[in-house]
């Protein structure tokens, strides 16, 4: 972990749409981040210590309205569209944290990638076990932000990405020029001024901080491999989605935060 010194800084500063602003000064107090987004290794570790079932991992709540293989545990996958299904998200039954897009996908080999298909509650049940909290939104984006303004699009001087997001035309051709099509293991780019690793791209972290009044919706920060300058362009620090915390995706993680160092497990 990496310790932050508390602060204040402008959240939601140059908004590229509504909900991202208006820009606010906020102050953080002092604390401790994961270098890294919580990776499969990680996860692993935790299941086997706990036996827990994630959500996915469950029979979904019965809904009368719902299509036969929504009743059967699962997840949602992104997919391009094409001529037989039109629609980018799928549930896929059999879809979960060891097999992000289904049965026939594998986390075999890949300990290093960021564990994705967990829900709120499983995140929240793994930083119980490991001491830690989920980041409020505020403390995210200043540990992402790191001291510095923001950049528009996470590229160097000479263009080249600095970090794992889609280009080319969104959903239709990832061109991978970042190296990757899909999620990186972590670490693979260079860290940002504070040490820390993939704030930006790969995939989205949960927050503790609610969308709403309902709490049934959380913020997501920090952009996936599937932002794309076409389509959304969430790969700023002050950029936020709000997700249905019952559901886990293939492109959502989390990395968690202590009020003191914690050390690993």
């Amino acid at each position: 972990m990496v310790k932050i010194a508390g602060g204040s800084f402008v959240m939601g500063a140059d908004p590229h749409y509504p909900e991202e602003g208006p820009p606010r000064r906020v102050t953080v107090k002092a604390f401790w981040i994961d270098a890294h987004e919580l990776t499969n290794t990680e996860f692993a570790r935790f299941v086997k210590a706990t036996g827990y079932r994630t959500v996915a991992e469950r029979a979904p709540p019965p809904l009368p309205e719902a299509p036969p293989d929504m009743r059967m545990p699962g997840s949602a996958v992104f997919a391009p569209p094409d001529g037989d299904d039109p629609r980018w998200w799928r549930w896929v039954v059999g879809a979960q944290w060891r097999h992000p897009r289904g049965p026939a996908e594998s986390i075999a080999g890949r300990d290093r990638e960021p564990v994705v298909q967990i829900a709120y509650a499983d995140a929240e049940a793994y930083a119980r076990w490991a001491g830690k909290r989920l980041p409020t939104e505020a403390e995210w984006e200043y540990a992402a932000l790191a001291g510095a303004k923001a950049l528009p699009e996470p590229v160097d001087a000479k263009g080249v990405p600095q970090a794992n997001y889609y280009q080319g035309v969104f959903p239709e051709r990832d061109l991978g020029l970042d190296g990757y099509q899909g999620r990186a293991p972590v670490g693979c780019f260079k860290p940002n001024a504070w040490g820390l690793y993939d704030m930006i791209g790969n995939v989205w972290e949960w927050t503790s901080t609610p969308a709403s009044a309902k709490a049934d919706t959380g913020v997501i920060k920090g952009g996936s491999y599937l932002c794309a300058a076409n389509y959304c362009a969430r790969y700023r620090p002050a950029a936020r989605q709000f997700e249905e915390r019952g559901l886990g995706t293939d492109h959502i993680g989390v990395r968690l935060v202590s009020d003191r160092p914690i050390p690993p497990r």
